[in-house]
């Protein structure tokens, strides 16, 4: 029966797609995220359906003329130009029966970006792409809390099988980043039913990142909730709330939850803490040693034997300083202008919507910066939606301040 439900999902995402060409960003964006097939028990379970709804989506693409030029905006080369990086150090990888492979797969989760820049041309259509990835993770994560609730916190909660972010540790990273985005939708939401079952879902969503047992996590944890403390209208009121909620929570969790976030402090006698820096500084050492070029894709096979523990590193150690500085610029580069844009427009109440949406988009980033120096996801798909995300509503929010400049100076 559940193949069938997915079957019937699939058939209905094509034929939307074929009607709507940018509805297919949203059903991609579904598929990377929910994962649905994974849940089935039959034939879908291994079925092709991202690659298959992906074809659809490109002749789709082709046949409409529903598109916008490609915005001009300097991440989107620098994204290219990464992308072409790859290509170079993976021609000379140290492990190169690991690398293509590895690059045949990022490959695969940048192509759909390009399209995305196309189809997503309006501000309607972005906030639906927004509220796709906030739902898909979303719903993931507060089944998660339910069930760490009802289990008092004494289980760790995984994410859905065969996705990026299965593991526990990538799993709270995942609810952590779609948080920021569940209150945008929230807020910008006209539905009440859709308000209330996303307000709903917030408090699930932190206690599945917390019944993660995830000490990078905690960290960023604590980092997103200050910079959405530091955006509230409503400090006062939240702030004792987090506390009532803190003090009824903290007897609620097990010693062994305890003992392992204490580790953060004691990390040098920890040694999985021990073996991450060993691996940090290993990755960090053979970058200074092949600073244009690193190991290639899965270059721990050779320097390290053990898995990065750090997007940082990752990037750094696999493809070198320049290919680095990229990609922190596509990352830092978009949570600066986010805050230019919130500058820019803070004083104009009809761009109100510009500032809500860039303060929870940075604030995702946030989750994304402090929770992945611990985890090797530097081509994990949700920063590069952050990123388009952020340049499309960059473009969106000048074409409306020009528009409105426009209109004054015509009105004179």
């Amino acid at each position: 029966m559940r193949d069938f439900f997915v079957l019937l999902f699939l058939v209905s995402a094509i034929g939307f797609t074929f009607w709507r060409p940018w509805l297919g960003v949203l059903f991609l964006a579904v598929f990377s995220y929910m994962n649905p097939h994974a849940y089935a028990w039959g034939m879908m379970v291994n079925f092709p359906v991202y690659q298959l709804l992906f074809i659809c989506f490109v002749i789709a693409f082709f046949m409409t003329k529903d598109k916008q030029p490609l915005p001009k905006d300097w991440r989107i080369p620098v994204f290219f130009t990464l992308w072409g990086y790859f290509v170079f150090t993976t021609l000379i990888a140290v492990v190169p029966d690991a690398a293509w492979p590895k690059l045949i797969e990022v490959s695969k989760i940048f192509l759909p970006f390009i399209f995305l820049l196309y189809l997503i041309n309006t501000r309607e259509k972005l906030y639906y792409l927004i509220l796709t990835i906030a739902v898909s993770i979303g719903f993931i994560a507060a089944k998660g809390g339910l069930f760490a609730i009802a289990s008092g916190f004494s289980h760790r909660v995984y994410g859905p099988p065969k996705t990026q972010f299965n593991g526990n540790n990538e799993f709270a990273i995942a609810t952590l980043i779609a948080i920021p985005l569940l209150l945008l939708c929230m807020r910008e939401t006209k539905s009440r039913a859709l308000k209330y079952m996303l307000m709903s879902w917030i408090p699930l969503c932190l206690a599945a990142a917390i019944s993660s047992w995830s000490r990078g996590a905690l960290l960023a944890l604590t980092a997103t909730g200050l910079v959405l403390l530091w955006h509230s209208k409503h400090k006062l009121v939240i702030i004792p709330i987090l506390v009532v909620i803190g003090v009824a929570a903290i007897p609620n969790l097990p010693e062994e939850w305890f003992a392992r976030m204490q580790t953060i402090e004691t990390y040098e006698e920890d040694e999985s803490a021990l073996g991450r820096l060993e691996v940090w500084r290993d990755g960090i050492a053979y970058a200074f040693s092949h600073p244009f070029t690193g190991a290639g894709f899965q270059g721990w096979l050779w320097v390290s034997q053990r898995d990065w523990h750090s997007s940082y590193v990752e990037i750094l150690a696999e493809h070198g300083f320049i290919a680095f500085a990229m990609w922190a610029s596509l990352l830092f580069g978009s949570m600066i202008s986010l805050t230019r844009l919130m500058i820019k427009t803070k004083n104009d109440e009809s761009l109100v919507w510009v500032k809500n949406w860039a303060s929870m988009l940075r604030a995702s980033f946030v989750a994304y910066a402090v929770g992945t120096a611990f985890l090797g996801l530097s081509y994990w798909d949700i920063l590069y939606h952050l990123v388009f995300i952020s340049v499309l509503l960059r473009k969106f929010a000048l074409d409306e301040i020009n528009n409105k400049q426009d209109s004054f100076s015509n009105a004179r």
